[in-house]
């Protein structure tokens, strides 16, 4: 019996088995990627950018074979998965561009010695541990960065997308990157657990769930081994009274359907103040409406299956369990009967604290629509969560929302009257069990690097 099956969600049938990597193959692979970094952390960040390039091209060779392997593998649309590669593209030509001056040398006069250095030198293998959500997204945001620090890549993706995992590959060595720089391992946990303690291993980097996140981080943690972790959210977006609400409605529809609702940083939480609630949950009950589920590749489908049945059930359960606890279901809120993970779009109201629907991550297409008494209430609500990925503001008093969002909401991202996901060129991270770290905007190329100083001093002392 395979160790891993995946499986078409849309479908439920069988796609392809694959065996986990013996001990000996995973060790040879650590050597030779170590083997490769040696080389690798000489080239210059010029050529390295050269590179980055490459792999670039090579994954738009390959644009429409991926984004069809994504959809049949996870269900997410076809067109979502054409756009997720093309993101991908986009963190490579920003990395290619802007890689050379991020990891520029730094000279410093300091009282004393002739001069200060800092140099941001690559520490070796890093190892990704990713999600299925986004099967090529989560790969490149972390390897292109630490490939153009001058790191080399160990991947563990996860078993669901398997597939995608080992394409992606493809596409690395066919680009003009070493092969042994990028590689993937399919293993299971406790083989992964000693990847981590391995002592070629440098870094380690999860996305995923806090749980998945706290496992990982104490593993890490026992080797000394410094970790970036993307963990979960439940995004609360506010509405306040002078927002545009077809806006409002329209971008938070849409940043909770997204990707079948399932995006670490979509839109989970509506907070809409009282005097404006009535008005936007009759235009986001209409925008619901408007989704269409269905066959991921069919280009009508704005909503495909969910990654499995086992997730089907789990955010059905966590619907169930709200209602029992006093929610009540505006919209959708059952199990199709037809073959597939489907969900539907669903709104939730009369959310309490007490309630998944409040405090824990619904990962799928389910919004929580929750009155605040005012602006005040709203921000407090925002707030009130062990999570703090990403979040939104809605009014039409620009300056207004800036200063609320950089001074009182407690997120590591916040869009304005919109939603823009990621963004290559901005910092992409959480606070609270949203996670550490952080990713893109040139902060995630020195997360894994050796901050050298070198000291000048020029003369004996006295």
């Amino acid at each position: 019996m395979a160790d891993i099956t995946t499986i078409n969600p849309t479908t439920g049938k069988d796609i392809k088995d694959y065996d986990y990597m013996s001990t000996d193959e995973v060790n040879k692979i650590v050597d030779a990627s170590h083997q490769a970094f040696l080389e690798w952390r000489q080239v210059s960040h010029e050529e390295r950018a050269k590179v980055i390039n490459s792999i670039g091209d090579s994954l738009m060779k390959h644009k429409e074979e991926l984004a069809k392997l994504m959809t049949e593998e996870r269900g997410k649309t076809y067109e979502d998965s054409l756009g997720e590669v093309d993101l991908c593209k986009g963190i490579c030509d920003y990395t290619a561009s802007n890689g050379v001056a991020a990891l520029a040398k730094d000279e410093r006069d300091i009282e004393g010695i002739k001069k200060g250095l800092i140099s941001y030198e690559p520490i070796g293998i890093i190892y990704g541990i990713q999600p299925w959500n986004f099967p090529s997204y989560q790969v490149f945001r972390y390897t292109i960065a630490n490939l153009m620090a001058g790191n080399s890549i160990l991947l563990k993706h996860a078993s669901n997308v398997t597939g995608s995992a080992l394409l992606i590959e493809k596409i690395f060595h066919e680009s003009d990157l070493s092969n042994d720089l990028f590689q993937v391992l399919i293993i299971g946990h406790d083989q992964s657990e000693k990847v981590i303690e391995h002592d070629k291993v440098r870094g380690v980097t999860l996305t995923g769930s806090d749980v998945a996140g706290r496992v990982v981080a104490q593993q890490a943690a026992k080797a000394l081994k410094k970790t970036v972790m993307e963990l979960g959210s439940n995004d609360a977006f506010i509405v306040l009274e002078d927002a545009d609400l077809d806006l409002a409605a329209a971008t938070c529809a849409h940043a909770r359907l997204y990707n079948n609702g399932e995006t670490c940083i979509a839109a989970k939480r509506f907070v809409v103040v009282d005097s404006v609630y009535d008005e936007f949950r009759k235009r986001l009950i209409e925008k619901f409406n408007t989704y269409k589920m269905g066959e991921p590749m069919d280009d009508s489908t704005d909503i495909g299956p969910l990654s499995s049945a086992k997730q089907r059930d789990k955010l059905h359960q966590q619907v169930e369990e709200s209602v029992n606890k006093g929610a009540t279901i505006t919209l959708g809120g059952e199990v199709p009967d037809r073959a597939g993970s489907f969900y539907p779009p669903t709104i939730l109201e009369d959310i309490t604290p007490d309630q998944p629907a409040y405090k824990d991550e619904l990962f799928g297409p389910v919004a929580s629509l929750i009155r605040a008494k005012d602006q005040d209430d709203a921000l407090r609500i925002a707030n009130d969560s062990r999570y703090g990925l990403g979040g939104g503001i809605f009014s039409k008093d620009e300056d207004k929302a800036i200063s609320l969002a950089q001074q009182y909401f407690d997120t590591g991202m916040i869009y304005i009257n919109g939603y823009d996901l990621v963004n290559p060129g901005l910092p992409f991270g959480g606070v609270k069990n949203s996670g550490y770290g952080r990713e893109h905007g040139g902060f995630g190329i020195k997360e894994f690097v050796n901050i050298k100083a070198v000291h000048v001093v020029g003369k004996k002392p006295a």
